[in-house]
């Protein structure tokens, strides 16, 4: 019987134990998705209420751990908790009670962001950062109460909270969001925390021999004076040659580091060098650099304050990200909950070493059901036409492009144009000569809504670039939503084929342009295309044909994900 099996049957025993009937809450599940059409189906998220920020996400004993920024009593900001979920295979989800409550003087108004550290005796602890009784934000510290409980259900603060207060010049509201520690080869453990200093965004650098008491290093680990307040920052190791992930102590041979902050609503990135003995990293190229092409983000679309971890189990690097609402405080209000997490993506170094890579995790496929495909198919000038079969709802689909006719693409105007201009400027409905072509999603049938996702292709000097759209602005017939379009280029040669693939989830588009060299994460609310009233299209509106080599589609079934509920005391072993 296969792993992800027997975890699934542990977890329907574990749901039994406690008194939880897995088939009515799944029904439950079920219908509150058709009473609320823009919850999704496969994407994770609380029954009810405000969700933000991933924490801590670790895989122990057999077990993935999301734990997650909470509001327990509304569906806006506020009363910060750490809520806890756990799986077996990072798509079926019991939710259980909350790790960590807001209780104490150092963690009175909130428990905010932090990590897990897996110690060197295998054991999890959490690093948080509270919002104190005076409102200073302090870094804590929590340890599993029963580490025999491979669900983890029950967390207990140190007595030596706070570990870490504001001081000197640190602004004590700008100072959060501690990282996974790493152990250095002076035995020591390192952390970074972000930061404001001077108005410069930073990842302050920490170092403790017991975990307990820890001494700031007299430099930061890096800092930028192109950006305002770190938020979230993660560093990890990653590999030179190949795409397994690297426990972040992990330091010396074939590897780069990544340093992600989490600015201006957006995450960014950057490659560089770390120098473990010395604490130096070195960056290959900095961020907001001048050249708009390398100004690298996990996603140019609605994504933030994202974590990964290392999964020892499969060998790979984890990414969750958050996936804010476009709608207002008052639609969040009304329909009781507000916020997604992303899929888990893997992620890894590409073979040139200078950017990311990023893939849904492998699990999710283990819901495609019903399956169309196409080869071979030329779409013509201001051709669209309709893929048929699949639940277009909720659905996942690959793509592949063809340009017979390169050679005719349009020069850009600009050296350093900035894509998101790019793509306002040029929307889905604006014809040009390479594109748009790609996919009209969450559509309706007479097209009076759908949101596009496309490719246009220019020519820059000798070279060819291709730009990735995401087209909100005819996403929904209200009028009260962000229907912001995003872009990005997208670093492939446009004479090999053209890749898209997107996870279609009622409310939410995620799409990976390139083999996931880009990634664009939407939401939209569609008033006419809802459930059997939503249409997929392919399209091209453009001068040339194009020509779609292969493609693949297939319904997605909804993901199990149980609320937790405790009608009986547990029988603990």
């Amino acid at each position: 019987m296969e792993g992800s099996t027997v975890g699934i049957l542990l977890l329907l025993i574990f749901l039994i134990g406690y008194g939880v009937e897995a088939g009515a809450d799944h029904e439950i599940q079920k219908n509150l998705q058709k009473q609320q059409p823009y919850r999704t189906a496969f994407h994770f998220q609380p029954p009810k209420n405000w969700m933000n920020d991933p924490n801590g996400p670790m895989y122990y004993k057999g077990v993935y751990h999301l734990f997650y920024q909470y509001n327990p009593y509304s569906a806006v900001w506020g009363n910060m908790t750490w809520a806890h979920s756990v799986s077996y295979n990072l798509v079926d989800w019991i939710h259980l009670e909350h790790a960590l409550n807001p209780t104490d003087p150092y963690d009175f108004n909130g428990c905010f962001s932090g990590s897990v550290t897996i110690l060197p005796e295998g054991n999890p602890v959490i690093l948080y950062t509270g919002n104190d009784y005076e409102s200073r934000q302090v870094q804590n510290l929590a340890m599993p109460k029963n580490l025999s409980d491979p669900f983890l259900r029950e967390w207990v603060k140190s007595d030596h909270n706070p570990l870490l207060s504001p001081i000197n010049e640190i602004k004590p509201d700008l100072f959060r969001d501690p990282t996974t520690a790493w152990l250095g080869p002076d035995k020591q453990w390192r952390l970074l925390i972000g930061s404001q200093i001077n108005g410069h965004g930073t990842a302050l650098l920490y170092r403790s021999e017991d975990f307990i008491n820890w001494t700031r290093a007299h430099s930061p680990l890096h800092f930028s004076n192109k950006t305002g307040m770190w938020e979230c920052p993660d560093f990890y190791p990653v590999s030179l040659s190949g795409t397994n992930g690297l426990d972040t102590s992990v330091q010396g041979g074939a590897i780069k580091h990544i340093l992600k902050a989490s600015f201006n609503d957006h995450d960014y990135y950057i490659v560089g060098t770390y120098d473990s003995k010395i604490d130096n990293f070195t960056v290959d190229t900095d961020f907001m650099d001048d050249n708009m092409k390398l100004r690298y983000r996990y996603d140019y679309g609605m994504f933030y304050a994202s974590k990964t971890f290392f999964d020892d189990a499969k060998k790979r690097r984890i990414l969750w990200g958050w996936v804010t609402e476009a709608d207002t405080k008052s639609d969040d209000i009304e329909k009781g909950w507000s916020g997604l997490q992303s899929i888990p993506r893997s992620v890894w170094l590409d073979k040139a070493g200078k950017q990311l890579l990023q893939w849904p995790i492998a699990e999710i496929e283990k819901l495609r059901s019903e399956e169309v495909n196409l080869q071979n198919k030329e779409i013509k000038e201001g051709n669209v036409f309709e893929i048929t079969g699949i639940t277009a709802s909720q659905a996942d689909i690959e793509v592949s492009f063809q340009l017979p006719n390169l050679h005719v693409a349009e020069q850009l105007n600009s050296d350093i144009p900035d894509p998101q201009l790019l793509c306002n400027e040029n929307n889905a409905s604006t014809g040009g000569v390479l594109g748009p072509f790609g996919l009209l999603v969450l559509a309706s049938k007479n097209l009076t809504e759908y949101t596009a996702i496309y490719f246009r292709i220019y020519k820059s000097q000798e070279n060819y670039v291709v730009l990735m759209c995401s087209d909100q602005s005819r996403s929904s017939l209200a009028t009260d939503v962000n229907k912001s379009n995003f872009g990005a280029f997208v670093d492939i040669d446009p004479r090999q084929k053209i890749s898209l693939r997107s996870l279609i989830d009622h409310s939410i588009i995620e799409s990976f342009g390139g083999e996931g060299k880009v990634c664009i994460t939407a939401r939209v609310y569609p008033k006419l295309a809802i459930d059997e009233s939503s249409y997929l299209y392919a399209f091209n509106y453009g001068k040339q044909s194009v020509e779609i080599s292969n493609l693949s589609a297939w319904s997605m079934k909804t993901a199990q994900i149980f609320p937790f509920h405790q009608r009986r005391k547990p029988q603990i072993d």
